[in-house]
């Protein structure tokens, strides 16, 4: 059984004066590996210094954060069953700025699982977007415009291969205008065809997405989130969408 030390606060560079005391209980020096990814996210929050400060300096930070949490959850970062056996449902999801592989650690894989729960998990099929970098140059530019191309091409494809699926299109902060810009280019038909649309902390929040009714469009954005309202501070009200990922999956199952 893996689990969390404290000295994961010393990975991360949370040491020193301005760091954050541990639970007054002093219990909570580990997190058991089979908690879950929603209850690790929350423990591993509420033990450590806020994360406050411009999206331009807090990226290795980000990219180290994904790392250790997938080390320590078994979460894999990186999903390509796209083009296997056409199943029921297919989610393509686009990762938040600088986080690994192609669906990131902090939302992707708690909603994977959360899918798997509501759905069963032998019914999905999940992509992440490849060709794209989920820089911060690309979150300036409103989403890189490689990943927006391909995810585009990926919901082609699903089309395609898999008519009858249902697709979950969805992504989380950068990903969120990856998204949208991938909708846009897409034929009206095939936008109409998306199930439904999971988004996370969405700089692009109440803009449409073109030719998907706002009745399949869910968005999750929190109070005190900058990046909500197209800005550039990461805070902890960023990096807790873990905890809606829930109700996502339940508002998915509303839309067939």
């Amino acid at each position: 059984m893996l689990f969390l030390p404290v000295f994961l606060l010393t990975i991360l560079g949370f040491t020193g004066t301005h760091a954050t005391p541990l639970a007054a209980t002093g219990q909570m020096n580990h997190v058991e590996r089979d908690a879950g990814l929603n209850a690790f996210l929350a423990i591993l929050l509420a033990n450590m210094p806020a994360i406050n400060g411009p999206l331009t300096e807090v990226t290795s930070l980000i990219t180290a954060f994904d790392k250790v949490l997938g080390t320590l959850t078994g979460a894999k970062d990186t999903r390509n069953e796209l083009g296997g056996p056409c199943k029921e449902w297919t989610v393509i999801f686009a990762r938040g700025t600088a986080e690994s592989g192609n669906v990131g650690v902090l939302v992707g894989p708690p909603l994977f699982d959360a899918l798997g729960d509501k759905f069963g998990s032998s019914t999905l099929t999940i992509q992440g977007v490849k060709n794209y970098s989920a820089s911060v140059e690309g979150y300036l530019a409103g989403g890189d415009p490689a990943g927006s191309s391909e995810m585009a091409r990926q919901i082609e494809a699903a089309k395609s291969q898999c008519p009858d699926t249902k697709l979950i299109a969805s992504g989380y902060s950068q990903g969120c205008q990856i998204v949208h810009n991938a909708v846009s280019k897409l034929q009206a038909s095939t936008a109409r065809w998306i199930s439904s649309v999971l988004l996370f902390g969405d700089p692009m929040k109440g803009q449409p997405l073109a030719n998907v009714p706002s009745s399949r469009v869910f968005t999750s954005c929190h109070a005190g989130d900058d990046i909500c309202n197209d800005g550039l501070f990461i805070g902890p009200a960023h990096l807790t969408y873990a905890d809606n990922v829930t109700a996502a999956a339940n508002f998915a199952a509303t839309c067939v």
